[in-house]
């Protein structure tokens, strides 16, 4: 089930998406991109996830895409199959209003209802109070912190590392 203001992403929200990614990867240290992907790009990008069967969710307001999330691969080896990435973009108008718990939330029961037992984040900057609150308000807990592992905006930038279980998490063995 998905939250009101929460749907599937479509083909025509692209350019949205591709502007507030672009904002976070221009002036922030969520994403260690250090260009902003066109258009072009995120639609490839999402197409792919897609495909992989993993959910791509935008936050919509008065019809306006206001925010996205979606999972991905965690990591490709066959192991680590139950087991994904989530990402949580906001426009930055938006922040603190709850649009990144919202998308998170929609994400975390998407990605339950697919089987997997398992959400990391990795969240760009030691500094992020916003990312690592929100994961931690979803339920997620601290499982690392990666000292200096990225360089942008002149810096070396940290990365924190969250996991939350998902369905009966690692009390039992998978399906599949």
């Amino acid at each position: 089930m998905i939250t009101p203001g929460i749907r599937h992403s479509r083909s025509e929200d692209v350019p949205a998406i591709a502007a507030i990614y672009g904002h976070w990867v221009a002036h922030g240290l969520a994403s260690f991109e250090l260009d902003p992907p066109d258009a072009a790009e995120i639609a490839r990008r999402r197409d792919a996830i897609l495909a992989a069967g993993y959910p791509h969710l935008v936050a919509e307001r008065e019809g306006r895409v206001i925010g996205y999330s979606y999972a991905s691969t965690y990591r490709p080896r066959p192991a680590y199959r139950f087991a994904v990435e989530n990402s949580v973009y906001v426009a930055p108008s938006e922040g603190g209003g709850g649009v990144g718990r919202a998308l998170l939330d929609a994400l975390i029961a998407g990605c339950t209802e697919r089987g997997f037992r398992l959400m990391v984040a990795v969240i760009g900057d030691a500094a992020n109070a916003a990312s690592i609150g929100l994961h931690a308000a979803a339920g997620f807990a601290h499982a690392g912190h990666l000292p200096a592992v990225g360089w942008k905006h002149g810096r070396w930038v940290d990365s924190i590392l969250m996991t939350r279980a998902l369905g009966r998490g690692a009390d039992t063995a998978p399906e599949g």
